[in-house]
């Protein structure tokens, strides 16, 4: 900034660049508040340096114990338990997506334009997008027992709200003009939807369940350590009985597994971009 133009902001706007004693004092305050708020969490969360170190030592035992990784002899189970958690994922995803559509669909303040209505609407789903996909497997599992289906199911209710609520925004961002001339042209008004809005939001929409897959592909791990089958269960099992040279091979092809999901997903994206 040229001294013309900060002499002339100055004068323009003085509180913005030499702030007064009282609003610098306020600001430093608050940073003090904030910067003694995290200490106390720390504090209440016991996050000492020295348990840090501790963890980082037997951390690095467990590494040392899990080299060179094995499959233990059951590739082709754990394969098996690889595809039933994308099995888990894709359909925990479909479902979630064929929920949401209509309920996206009602949730666009341009559909339903009931103010009292939409608000109690989109607060609905804001309320059920507060339980974790973990809760929902942990109730699930509990009513329906050990299994995959749980696991489906727990991805496909707490995506809902959450897909719903995005389905709803990008109905809402889309731009009318296109559905206006379709109507000036006589077309009903579902056909006015399918040829002038469904085009716009569709690839949006398509995009969003894609990064949702790879979001569920990545959570069936973690369902499966509750009891929802997956290559969690494997695992869970592992883990237990310390044979960390399985658990290295697991974790090892998942993560290759997620970043080929990934890439693949990443691809279709910008094809429907």
């Amino acid at each position: 900034m040229t001294p013309e133009i900060y002499a002339r902001a100055l004068k323009v706007a003085p509180e913005a660049l030499r702030p007064g004693l009282s609003r610098r004092l306020t600001n430093w305050g608050l940073v003090a508040l904030c910067g003694l708020a995290f200490v106390a969490m720390c504090v209440d969360l016991e996050l000492a340096p020295e348990s840090f170190l501790l963890g980082l030592g037997k951390l690095a035992r467990f590494i040392a114990i899990s080299m060179p990784p094995s499959d233990g002899g059951d590739l082709p189970r754990i394969v098996s338990a690889l595809a039933e958690t994308f099995a888990m994922a894709l359909a925990g995803t479909v479902i979630a997506a064929l929920v949401a559509l209509p309920l996206g669909i009602l949730g666009a303040k341009t559909v339903v334009r009931q103010p009292v209505l939409h608000f109690a609407f989109r607060r609905s789903l804001d309320w059920f997008r507060g339980v974790p996909a973990l809760v929902w497997a942990l109730i699930l599992v509990s009513a329906f027992g050990l299994g995959p289906f749980g696991g489906v199911i727990a991805l496909a209710l707490a995506d809902i709200p959450s897909l719903a609520k995005l389905f709803s925004e990008a109905i809402e961002n889309a731009d009318e003009k296109p559905i206006d001339g379709v109507r000036a042209a006589g077309t009903p008004p579902l056909l006015a939807l399918r040829y002038g809005l469904a085009p716009q939001v569709i690839p949006v929409m398509a995009s969003q369940v894609l990064f949702f897959l790879e979001s569920n592909f990545r959570n069936a791990a973690v369902l499966g350590i509750v009891g929802a089958g997956g290559i969690g269960f494997e695992l869970e099992e592992r883990i237990r009985i310390f044979a960390f040279d399985q658990v290295a091979f697991i974790v090892g092809l998942y993560m290759i597994c997620v970043a080929g999901l990934d890439t693949v997903s990443q691809w279709l994206r910008q094809r429907l971009a």
